[in-house]
């Protein structure tokens, strides 16, 4: 039985905070804000890490087969081939933000695969990316505006994999 309350004491240090467990504000919302200072300090949290996990949470979305516009990715594409560097910016891709104090705006582009319902993805994008950003940073996201930039078609990357026969001999 000891071991059984170890176990769950031991869960309970890795679970991210509730929000009954954080402290709530006289009208009973959870105040989070990222900014709020205190006896202890203020957080600031930084443009760039909004981007990056409104990034990661979009990729989590099945039907998005890639993230950013055609020219982030013909960009990243010449990048990749030039050898020694690196994509400092890769799970922001596609993702930028506005970041107030207590608010952020957040303007995907992503590339979906064929057959997939568009508006669907979309909302499921939205719902994906609001609660990530909201958990992570306590900011309240606004709005998660999505730009469809391409459609991946299965025949691509056979196309891309397998060279054509030569022309001569």
């Amino acid at each position: 039985m000891a071991a059984k309350d170890h176990n769950t004491a031991r869960a309970d240090i890795h679970e991210a905070p509730t929000p009954a467990a954080l402290d709530t504000t006289s009208s009973g919302r959870t105040d989070r804000s990222p900014e709020r200072s205190g006896d202890n300090g203020r957080t600031d949290i930084a443009d760039h890490v909004v981007a990056k996990i409104a990034g990661m949470a979009a990729r989590e979305v099945r039907g998005v087969h890639q993230m950013g516009g055609g020219a982030a990715r013909a960009f990243d594409a010449v990048r990749e081939r030039i050898p020694g560097s690196t994509s400092t910016n890769a799970a922001a891709r596609g993702v930028s933000v506005e970041v107030g104090q207590t608010q952020a705006a957040v303007d995907i582009n992503l590339v979906v695969e064929y057959g997939i319902s568009i508006p669907d993805l979309a909302g499921v994008v939205r719902r994906n990316v609001t609660a990530g950003v909201e958990r992570m940073t306590g900011l309240e996201v606004t709005e998660v505006n999505v730009t469809v930039d391409d459609i991946h078609l299965p025949d691509d990357e056979t196309a891309q994999e397998s060279p054509s026969e030569p022309r001569v001999r």
